[in-house]
């Protein structure tokens, strides 16, 4: 199967072909990734982030200075501000980690899981999935930022924007990053790596079984915070996919 990776990479941006990075064994179980717990706690874990506030469901942000050629994956240098909300906001309230996911003693983010394993990994640690509307909201904040650190692309905030991505065999090379390497590529809440880095899988709103994936990941691609990806389903698992949980607030 074709990596994520080849329908983002920009016209002329990325060379080398990506492909068959491999599918991860899951047992197809179902797994809860949306909705309140029994007892949701007072406050956030210390590995996560409160997250409160009005959230727009649609945005429009309007480029001004393209990167790239027009595609569908155009990467965009600075956008025009402020952005223009234009459904009424949501007020949504909850935990969601600083990071993504990083396993028991290990140093990097966990990645090559799919939407379900990943389901079950954050439902262990008494978490979920987050859904695609909260990612948005602790990417963008209130101000609906374009990118997590603020409306002109840097290439050197987030781990992104590598052209040499070919490890041989067909691979893609693994160049995640650790939680702080690039401490500018901060959210208005202060969540770490949510462009770039791994390229995110949450539960879709609209079939909250079914996974986006969200931030792109350490290629050149759109790396904005509205940006999504359904094409792949449950069981996809590609050694730039990861994922962070997330948890409901009491109140």
């Amino acid at each position: 199967m074709l990596a994520a990776a080849c329908q983002q990479a920009q016209a002329g941006a990325v060379a080398p072909k990506l492909a068959k990075l491999g599918l991860a064994s899951f047992v197809a179980m179902p797994v809860r990734v949306v909705g309140k717990s029994a007892a949701a706690p007072a406050s956030c874990a210390s590995n996560m982030v409160r997250v409160e506030g009005e959230y727009c469901p649609e945005v429009e942000q309007t480029c001004v200075d393209w990167l790239d050629p027009p595609g569908p994956f155009r990467r965009c240098h600075r956008y025009d501000k402020p952005a223009k909300c234009l459904k009424p906001r949501q007020s949504l309230r909850f935990c969601i980690e600083r990071g993504e996911h990083v396993p028991a003693g290990e140093t990097l983010p966990v990645n090559g899981k799919s939407f379900l394993e990943a389901g079950r990994i954050c439902a262990r640690a008494g978490a979920r999935l987050c859904k695609e509307s909260e990612w948005n909201f602790a990417c963008e904040g209130e101000e609906l930022r374009p990118y997590p650190y603020g409306w002109e692309r840097d290439p050197s905030a987030c781990n992104a924007d590598h052209l040499l991505l070919a490890a041989g065999g067909h691979m893609l090379r693994d160049l995640r990053s650790g939680p702080g390497e690039y401490p500018r590529c901060a959210s208005p809440f202060g969540v770490l790596d949510m462009a770039g880095n791994l390229e995110e899988l949450v539960a879709r709103d609209d079939r909250p079984t079914r996974p986006a994936l969200k931030g792109a990941h350490w290629l050149p691609g759109r790396n904005h915070c509205r940006a999504r990806q359904t094409i792949h389903g449950s069981g996809y698992a590609g050694i730039e996919i990861g994922f962070r949980c997330c948890s409901d607030l009491a109140g």
